[in-house]
């Protein structure tokens, strides 16, 4: 079976539990994902399926390749394509055209979520690389400033990989392992813990996570 889906993150909030405890959760609108192309291991060297968010409405500009990929299979076009990799023989239950929905996770699942997390712009170290800064006071005039960033006569330039102020935000990132805590089939939302990457209305990609048994598979063997 597949472990994965293309969603659209709603925003946060918050639930609470059976003893009153409060967690804070973030809502995903996962899938629906249509079936677009299977490769195999005779074909492709690898099992794999592409698959594609179906949104409503759908997309006005969609690029020639992405519409002719649609249009082979009699499907209507969609813009957010995605390849999940499978393992061998997992496919096989998985027709193109078939429709995915948020019922690939369970609750109690763990996940991985991946986006493009919110560009900030231009920042300083302060905030950027989480420097102290100097003094604020007793005459001080070094504050929020790097400080010295390169040697003088040799090698007479800065290293490579110098924390300095620059652009911040914008970057794939995924927060790993994150607990579900709730499945709404009927509205196709997906509600974990915690915080995932972007603004609300980003779109975002969830994958079962194998984080934590790894973990306590290292654990075992100690």
């Amino acid at each position: 079976m597949i472990e994965g889906l293309i969603g659209r993150k709603v925003g946060m909030s918050q639930v609470f539990t059976d003893d009153g405890a409060v967690v804070p959760v973030t809502v995903i609108e996962a899938g629906p994902c249509v079936v677009l192309q299977k490769k195999t291991v005779t074909t492709d060297g690898y099992e794999a399926v592409k698959v594609g968010l179906v949104e409503d409405p759908l997309p006005k500009r969609v690029s020639k390749p992405v519409a002719g990929e649609f249009a082979k299979r009699s499907l209507k076009p969609q813009k957010r394509l995605k390849e999940f990799r499978l393992a061998q023989g997992a496919g096989e239950a998985l027709a193109v055209g078939a429709e995915l929905g948020v019922n690939v996770f369970q609750v109690d699942e763990r996940v991985d979520v991946t986006g493009v997390s919110k560009g900030l712009g231009f920042q300083g170290v302060v905030r950027r690389h989480h420097f102290r800064g100097g003094a604020a006071t007793h005459g001080s005039m070094f504050h929020r400033a790097p400080g010295s960033i390169g040697s003088s006569a040799e090698p007479s330039r800065c290293w490579k990989g110098k924390r300095t102020g620059g652009r911040m935000g914008g970057e794939n990132t995924t927060v790993k392992n994150l607990r579900v805590v709730r499945v709404d089939e009927q509205r196709r939302l997906l509600v974990v813990k915690g915080a995932v990457p972007g603004p609300a209305g980003s779109y975002v990609v969830v994958r079962k996570s194998h984080f934590g048994t790894a973990v306590r598979a290292a654990g075992a063997k100690k």
